[in-house]
């Protein structure tokens, strides 16, 4: 398996996850459950494809989608087995899945960026888009403001993932290397981010929320 194939199945898995927990504690009903499992899992790939004006591989396969909804059905699994006072969100589940994702997902959009030909800063722009798209969606359809907004070390990872395949091609590493390193630094930096709580400085004027 290609290291995008790999790195596509390995994300949509686990954002379908992320999706259908997030669902599940906004109170959507089984549908709904599906549809932000679905839209998570394929919504940063699809924003990707159309940036580098390509047919999305959501649209043009049912690969992606059959994959999309085995995350869904695992997600299930795991509501059924979370006590009702339990916030899905907080639990180990929905932050390891939503890790695993963004950070797959930041290596298929670096390896996408770098076989359309983008530069380097285009080929981290897409790293990033790609990562942050999905969750970014389900977060307006559930009426959030989307994470990536209002948690720093969200979007972050991502650049530095799309940063780091970018170091190791330039270093003359294959493409396997690069999507590796990129997806670990993503994981490695975002699990981090939650375990100690990092955020980057913020800039506030004071005053500001007087009229």
């Amino acid at each position: 398996m290609d290291p995008f194939a790999a790195m596509n199945v390995v994300g949509l898995l686990a954002f379908a996850v992320a999706g259908s927990l997030k669902a599940a504690d906004a109170g959507l009903d089984a549908f709904g459950v599906t549809v932000l499992g679905v839209v998570t899992a394929l919504g940063g790939g699809t924003t990707r494809d159309v940036l580098v004006d390509r047919i999305p591989a959501s649209l043009a396969t049912t690969g992606d989608v059959s994959v999309a909804l085995v995350g869904v059905a695992l997600a299930v699994l795991l509501i059924r087995r979370t006590p009702d006072h339990v916030r899905v969100r907080d639990t180990p589940a929905f932050l390891v899945s939503d890790a695993v994702g963004l950070a797959a997902f930041a290596a298929t959009g670096a390896l996408v960026g770098t076989g359309a030909g983008l530069t380097p800063y285009g080929v981290v722009v897409l790293a990033t888009v790609t990562a942050v798209g999905g969750g970014s969606l389900a977060d307006l359809l559930v009426g959030r403001v989307p994470v990536v907004l209002r948690e720093d070390f969200y979007a972050t990872p991502a650049v530095l993932g799309g940063v780091a395949f970018w170091a190791v091609g330039s270093l003359g590493g294959p493409s396997s290397v690069q999507a590796g390193v990129c997806a670990g630094l993503v994981f490695a930096t975002r699990m981090l981010a939650l375990r100690y709580d990092w955020h980057l400085p913020r800039i506030r004027v004071e005053g500001g929320g007087e009229n």
